[in-house]
């Protein structure tokens, strides 16, 4: 019994033993990312590993674990511009590594390559950027700032073996004294906009009265052309017109009553 039982210790320690070697030769890579073997004899092997589980040789290799998935980057810089106004600006950068190039990546950067890469020469690339526009550029061409820090930002990158899927300016601000300028300057076109607007009406309200003034010495010119030409004919029409029409209206009315002349007509006035 004594020996049976140590016999099944033995195999016990031996099934342990032999898990803990598959254990150490094991590894598995998540979603999203990839591995780069360090090998202790030859340095960083040239394979990259995929998602799934691998086998590594225990003490002799040790995976490392990169992350391939796009991430953000917000880079901030405080900057002169052509004009020497002092710009703040931020820069969304979303980024991700050629998953081919990361033992490059590791052996010349290491793991936290963008904390080391991104940082440095996009900070260099905006000061030379913002510094061949004035401030007023700088707000009127921001797409085209934007595309030229884009371009100039995804040549950087390729260099160092990262994809930039989209580079934005998220923050664009100035000065106090240079933000204080502006709104003067708003406010200032604002009155002047105000004002031209008051003389062109003025100028329009002139023309009105030159017009209708025109319009009235003409229309006398032309009565006193037909007085002229026709004598008191012209007013004696219009004498008759103008009768004509009262008593057209005179007799649509109920409450006229008309009396033929030199006749006696009585009326019973108050039911005398």
């Amino acid at each position: 019994m004594e020996t049976l039982m140590r016999r099944l210790t033995f195999l016990g320690a031996g099934v342990a033993g032999v898990g803990a070697c598959v254990q150490s030769c094991l590894y598995n890579v998540d979603g999203g990312h990839r591995a780069v073997i360090y090998d202790y004899a030859r340095g960083v092997l040239p394979d990259v590993k995929g998602e799934g589980t691998h086998f590594r040789i225990p003490i002799l290799q040790r995976p490392i674990i990169m992350d391939v998935r796009t991430r953000p980057r917000n880079v901030h810089a405080s900057t002169p511009s052509k004009d020497l106004q002092t710009v703040n600006i931020t820069l969304r950068v979303l980024f991700r590594p050629v998953p081919e190039k990361l033992p490059q990546i590791y052996t010349q950067i290491g793991v936290n390559y963008d904390d080391v890469v991104l940082p440095s020469y996009t900070f260099e690339l905006l000061r030379a950027v913002v510094a061949q526009f004035d401030a007023s550029e700088l707000i009127s061409q921001r797409e085209i700032v934007s595309q030229q820090i884009n371009e100039l930002l995804a040549k950087r990158a390729e260099e160092s073996h990262l994809l930039l899927d989209d580079v934005s300016l998220t923050h664009l601000t100035f000065g106090k004294e240079f933000t204080h300028a502006v709104e003067l300057k708003q406010v200032a076109q604002q009155e002047a906009e105000r004002a031209r607007y008051v003389v062109e009406k003025a100028e329009q309200t002139k023309q009105a009265s030159i017009i209708s003034a025109e319009g009235d010495s003409e229309a006398a010119e032309m009565l006193s052309t037909a007085f002229a030409n026709v004598g008191d004919g012209l007013i004696e029409l219009r004498k008759l017109e103008a009768a004509e029409e009262i008593a057209d209206t005179l007799g649509r009315s109920p409450n006229v009553t008309y009396l033929p002349g030199g006749q006696n007509v009585l009326l019973n006035v108050g039911g005398r």
